[in-house]
């Protein structure tokens, strides 16, 4: 029988920190070899530890997944609700009612089978092939094969299948963006081992499963496979996190068992009052049942549909997509932003900013790969002069990289290494141009960079002979140097001169740029550029912010929105973007978060430190999968809605636990686009914010309706109780109620889905954690309404019996009054602030619904057809102003009482 240990894909031995062990210590540990393992050693060890393949979460039946979807209290309320209309001979409500609960439930099955694509993404993104040594050779195995203690050979485009240990390592650079968000390939080595301490992004002797070769080549033995690689220890814990449900559906759940329970209280209050009057039961019922019909909101599941639905469309003009209806809401309840750095809050395209040449700074204008941008000195723009010309020039030549123009998106790209790509397109800015440079002089050797030398050189050929160029870390390209090129000529390089060239160097790296150094010499091999070298000048670059995230972040502080930075680089780049986007605390940055914390400072907290910290952290760095997780839940934990951006594998399980999570479209793996509930096809953050605003919007409109409906059926159960303590007639016959119901759930319901936001959304905080839809100064607006609606068509049946009015007259101008009332009401409630008069018909889709449903209350009170089905009578000319004046009556009503809200200054 296998061990645990053997089961999860890792080595037998003591728990070994393999990053932190030579190569022989490892060697050793594993039972292997430099030339690999025998094939018997490999078929043994294939039954201890099993397939190399992250391990499938258990999958439910769709039968099962189907089932969940009638857990939701509110389809489970429709559901009676269709009974009952059926039952009532309402087959048009009966069918449009099931029509929406299949829609509801559809939506909600497809969705729930879909959630569990991003385990499926991550064994997809394991390498299918690999090469490795068994019995002294070189075989090509199918990943799964792969067993702890296999040799595997490293080539520039290889796409690791398993964590290992590296044994050799040439030049070798690794892209580790999906697993660690390092934003740059990762140069590796062999020896000497990390320290046990360093965080993942530091593990320089070791390669990992979901990682590729950028270029260089090496060996490495297998430590982990399957679940017990990082790949897989990030499929655990993606398994582990349990889909959390968002505050509209636990708002509707609420609402839904409150609702549910009112419908029976309504049901047993008038047949009781009947039967004391002595009313015939059956009677009764049809009217209990009826107003039960009118309790329950039929149309909350196609205004929600519709709402988020719309929401979505509006989004994916903004470049947002979603996945999961639902998330457009939870973004308007978003109390906090975790963003990811690269390529969200910065532009994910590597800038020289500054250059150092001939003993002055010249600042370099322009963002990312754009080719556009210029020279400034001391604030006046200047022509790039020799020095200057030959400083770029030798930087486009001593590299691989290339731009080009990507026709299908306006854009220009890099090919090759960002920091390289950045200088080309410095030339460009300086009227160089690369094809015409590498044409003129062309490459006949080169040394390619690696992590020992810390430098490349290349050998041209130059009209007169051939030079030399050297370009990398700024120490050791300068100890390589004799000599400093001048605006008058080349001077040797004096121990004060160099002195201050390193200062300059650390300066600018202080500003968290990225530094180097180019250098020159004529010489006819580049043996002989070792050394005596002329000084050409440095270049510092960064991944600049992005200008749009700066005015998005703006707009976050405005709506109480706090934004902290998640990122995997090094703690002194991303405290330097932090400071520029006015994300750390300070005279641009008017908040309290002020602090940059490490991972290896976020392992040393237990959850109580942790908690009393994270309101001063701005900036979280070089944290790992489980620190990102750890953080989401923290901040959960501490009554945040957290939004959670990402674009690699690493990202997947923070993605899943946030209450949003937001994947990057063009950075991004499928691993966390399917995790996320949103994904960005700009990869931008104003585009969060953008979405935000939808979703408090979406939320918006749901009130709005409620408020709307709620307060109309206030208003028609108040009628029907109050004639009855009263002693009245019944004031509507049960088809008038359900006619009221359909009317006002129906088209004028849908339209307040649509309407448009208000212009202070995004100046308003959020919604407190916990708070619901119906908070109390809503449900203040409600119950006045509906008690004035109440009141006025109370009044108005009573007067009419009373000046001697036909039973059925009467009833049929109280029904008419209802109806309009019901309107006006829903022109009211399009906000519960600002006052009905501004913006009367800003939203046309409104002001449709009402006039069709007025329409069709006319036919319905003048067509003699319908009379008998209705219970109606003709109304003269002088009754129809009677009933819409009547109607009226609310609107300076609830005008005042919004007004007493402003002023009072609570937000609903």
């Amino acid at each position: 029988m296998r061990t645990d240990s053997a089961r999860q894909g890792v080595a037998p031995v003591a728990a070994t920190a393999w990053h932190a062990a030579t190569a022989v210590v490892v060697l050793a540990a594993l039972q292997s070899r430099a030339d690999g393992l025998t094939t018997r050693e490999v078929h043994d060890r294939q039954g201890r530890f099993g397939p190399n393949e992250v391990a499938a979460a258990e999958r439910g039946s769709a039968w099962r997944v189907l089932g969940n979807q009638f857990q939701n209290v509110l389809i489970v309320v429709l559901l009676v609700a269709t009974a009952l209309s059926a039952a009532l001979g309402h087959a048009v409500e009966a069918v449009a009612i099931t029509a929406i609960v299949a829609f509801a439930v559809g939506l909600g099955f497809v969705q729930e089978l879909r959630a569990e694509r991003a385990l499926l993404a991550l064994r997809q993104l394991a390498a299918p092939l690999a090469v490795v040594r068994r019995d002294g050779v070189e075989v090509e195995v199918p990943a799964r094969e792969l067993v702890p203690g296999d040799v595997l050979q490293l080539r520039a485009g290889d796409r690791l299948a398993a964590d290992a240990r590296l044994l050799e390592a040439v030049n070798l650079l690794v892209d580790e963006a999906p697993l660690t968000g390092e934003s740059t390939p990762v140069a590796k080595r062999a020896e000497p081992a990390c320290a046990a301490s360093a965080a993942l992004a530091d593990h320089e002797v070791m390669v990992h499963a979901g990682t590729a070769i950028s270029s260089g080549r090496g060996r490495a033995v297998v430590v982990a496979t399957a679940m017990a690689t990082e790949l897989g220890r990030i499929a655990g814990m993606l398994q582990a996190v349990e889909p959390l449900r968002t505050p509209l559906q636990q708002n509707l759940d609420r609402l839904g068992r409150q609702l549910a329970r009112a419908a029976l209280v309504v049901v047993a209050l008038i047949v009781a009052l009947g039967l004391l009057r002595g009313q015939p039961f059956v009677e009764l019922l049809v009217f209990g049942i009826a107003l039960a019909v009118a309790v329950v909101p039929e149309a909350l599941p196609a205004v929600v549909t519709v709402s988020l639905a719309i929401g979505v469309r509006r989004l994916a003009t903004r470049r947002a997509l979603m996945r999961r209806l639902p998330a457009v809401e939870t973004l308007g309840s978003t109390t906090i932003i975790c963003s990811d750095k690269t390529g969200t809050l910065t532009r994910d395209e590597m800038t020289v900013r500054v250059l150092h040449v001939a003993g002055r700074s010249i600042e370099v204008t322009g963002v990312g790969y754009e080719p556009e941008g210029r020279f400034v000195v001391d604030g006046a723009a200047i022509e790039p002069e020799a020095t200057l010309r030959e400083f770029l020039t030798a930087a486009v030549l001593c590299g691989d990289a290339h731009i080009e123009h990507d026709a299908a998106t306006g854009r220009w790209r890099v090919k090759g290494d960002p920091t390289e790509g950045a200088l080309v397109v410095a030339a460009s800015k300086a009227g160089l141009q690369q094809d015409e440079i590498t044409r003129r002089c062309p490459r006949l050797a080169e040394i390619p960079f690696s992590s020992e030398a810390k430098r490349m050189v290349t050998l041209h050929h130059v009209a007169g002979g051939t030079v030399a160029y050297a370009k990398g870390a700024p120490e050791v390209v300068l100890a390589a140097c004799t000599h400093v090129r001048t605006g008058h000529g080349d001077v040797e390089l004096q121990a004060d001169a160099r002195q201050h060239l390193l200062e300059v160097a650390r300066e600018m790296a202080g500003r968290a740029l990225r530094v180097l150094a180019v250098a020159r010499r004529e010489v006819d091999t580049l043996a002989a550029a070792g050394g005596g070298l002329t000084w050409l000048g440095l270049a510092g670059m960064i991944d600049p912010p992005r200008d749009e995230a700066r005015a998005a972040l703006d707009v976050c502080r405005r709506a109480g929105i706090e934004v902290v930075m998640i990122t995997g680089d090094h703690p002194v780049t991303a405290e330097a973007v932090a400071r520029e986007l006015g994300l750390l605390a300070g005279a641009a940055a008017p908040q309290h978060r002020h602090r940059v914390l490490t991972g290896a400072e976020l392992d040393a907290l237990d959850d109580g430190a942790l908690r009393r910290v994270l309101p001063d952290v701005a900036v979280f760095a070089r944290v790992s999968p489980a620190h990102k997780l750890r953080l989401v839940s923290a901040l959960q934990a501490a009554g945040h809605v957290v939004a959670m951006t990402g674009d690699g594998v690493n990202d997947a399980p923070a993605l899943k636990q946030a209450d949003i999570g937001v994947a990057m479209g063009i950075t991004g793996t499928a691993v966390a686009r399917e995790a996320a509930a949103m994904t960005l096809t700009d990869d931008d953050f104003a585009s969060i914010v953008a979405a935000v605003e939808q979703g408090r919007a979406v939320f918006a409109n749901i009130r709005k309706y409620l408020m709307f409906l709620l307060s109309s059926n206030i208003g028609e159960i108040g009628l029907m109780a109050t004639a009855s303590l009263l002693g009245l007639p019944l004031p509507l016959t049960a088809v008038q109620i359900l006619y009221v119901n359909l009317a006002t759930d129906g088209l004028p319901a849908l339209a307040l889905s649509v309407d448009p936001p208000a212009a202070d959304l995004m100046r308003r905080p959020p919604r407190q954690h916990g708070r619901g839809v119906l908070t109390r100064p809503v449900v203040g607006l409600m119950v006045l309404a509906g008690a004035w609606s109440t009141l006025a068509n109370v009044t108005l049946f009573a007067w009419a019996l009373h000046s001697g009015r036909p039973l059925a007259e009467a009833m049929t101008l109280t029904f008419v009054a209802l109806v309009l009332i019901q309107f006006v009401k829903a022109f009211v409630f399009r906000s519960e602030r600002e006052s009905t008069l501004h913006r009367p018909f800003a939203n046309r889709w409104l002001d449709l619904a009402i006039t069709w449903e007025i329409v069709l209350l006319v036919v319905i009170v003048q067509a003699p057809a319908l009379h008998e089905a209705f219970g109606t009578r003709a109304l003269h000319g002088r009754d129809w102003l009677l009933a819409a004046g009547t109607a009226a009556t609310i609107l300076p009503v609830l005008e005042v009482a919004k007004a007493v809200l402003r002023r009072s200054g609570r937000h609903c």
